[in-house]
């Protein structure tokens, strides 16, 4: 039996919503939204959701997360119900409600406790790292020796694992969730040869055709004005920072394996068209572009009004920071040995690893739950076909 919360449209707006209540179900948020469909309608059923207090319901919608949030809705509410903040707010609800911890709660409701959090984070990795330095050397740009890559590297798997554990129990939650509502058993992904294929061409849309290839994004969700230039269209911001971000895993991955069998050594200095290292700053380049797009975009919309949550600020320039120290050691690899290059590692390295230990609590959790609920949305289309 679904539990009504009344107090659900108060709680909401501590993460930013807006007043739903001007919202009297007209329908034309749907109507004009270009990916409502018979899988996906919204955003109207989700504020209907809000105004009832069907929380659970609320926050285990795959449509939440199929929407891209180009504003076509509230561009075309009569009554300025603000539509697409409250979805981008129902979603900063719905990872509040999936982790445990409730970190991300405080991050989200509370900005002076939040970035007290933040700063007690930052400040924690980068008095570990430098507890573990070595001498600066003033021969040799030897950062690896400076902070040594073995602490480095166990820190980096002793967090990612603590993360993993994190991001788990979320997902859990999320999709149980989903599948709870959607009505989905273990037999309609597992129980024979149909099941088996409908399951991976639903996983083959989330991930390939959707959270990689962002197609309804560049295709059906037309939140660009004709006038508006290629360089700043929301679809290739998202792209250039999804890919530019993998671009740089990938990277991560190529030269520990590389270090592991003895090819390459962690911190050889190798050409700038060395294969991994052109991928890094290819990588790197679209990163940059990308975030610093979306801060330029973001802005805008705060100077029209519109909610900008401190969180997803503090996430875009944590982000940003940690890809403009990459550039600068990047640099300060291939000059004379200037001794603030060590200063802006140890920077670097706290940050990329604060980066990582926020992934479940931050806008950074888009990255787990958007694939989840593109795949029940997929599977959902697969057995209407059937």
């Amino acid at each position: 039996m679904t539990m009504v919360e009344p107090g659900l449209i108060t709680d909401l707006q501590k993460f930013g919503a807006a007043d739903i209540g001007a919202c009297f179900s007209c329908g034309n948020c749907t109507a004009i939204c270009p990916l409502a469909d018979d899988g996906a309608v919204f955003p109207r059923s989700m504020i209907r959701l809000a105004q009832v207090g069907l929380k659970k319901d609320l926050v285990s919608s795959k449509e939440l997360w199929t929407c891209y949030q180009c504003g076509r809705c509230t561009d075309r509410c009569p009554q300025q119900a603000d539509p697409a903040q409250f979805m981008a707010t129902a979603r900063r609800y719905a990872i509040a409600y999936h982790d445990k911890t409730r970190i991300a709660r405080v991050l989200y409701t509370n900005p002076v406790a939040g970035a007290a959090i933040v700063l007690a984070g930052a400040v924690g990795f980068a008095a570990f790292f430098a507890s573990v330095r070595g001498p600066a050397e003033t021969g040799s740009l030897a950062l690896f020796d400076f902070i040594p890559y073995s602490i480095i590297h166990t820190a980096g798997l002793v967090l990612i694992v603590v993360v993993a554990l994190f991001s788990l129990i979320g997902l859990a939650s999320q999709v149980a969730g989903m599948a709870r509502q959607d009505g989905v058993h273990a037999r309609d992904l597992f129980g024979g040869g149909t099941a088996w294929r409908r399951t991976f061409r639903a996983i083959g849309y989330a991930v390939g055709t959707e959270a990689l290839g962002q197609k309804r994004y560049r295709q059906d969700c037309h939140d660009d004005q004709p006038v508006e230039a290629l360089y700043r269209r929301r679809w290739l911001i998202h792209f250039l920072t999804l890919w530019g971000f993998l671009g740089l895993l990938a990277a991560t991955i190529i030269n520990y394996v590389l270090d592991i069998v003895g090819v390459k050594p962690t911190g050889t200095l190798v050409d700038l068209w060395y294969p991994v290292r052109l991928l890094g700053t290819i990588a790197g380049l679209a990163l940059m572009y990308g975030v610093t797009w979306f801060m330029v975009r973001r802005y805008e919309r705060g100077r029209a009004g519109e909610v900008n949550v401190p969180t997803d600020w503090l996430f875009l320039a944590m982000l940003w920071l940690v890809g403009l120290t990459g550039f600068i050691i990047e640099i300060a690899l291939y000059i004379p040995a200037q001794p603030w290059a060590y200063w802006v590692f140890l920077v670097h390295v706290a940050l990329a690893m604060e980066l990582v230990l926020f992934l479940p609590f931050t806008k950074f959790a888009h990255a787990m739950y958007r694939p989840v609920a593109l795949f029940f949305y997929a599977l959902a289309r697969e057995r209407v076909a059937a």
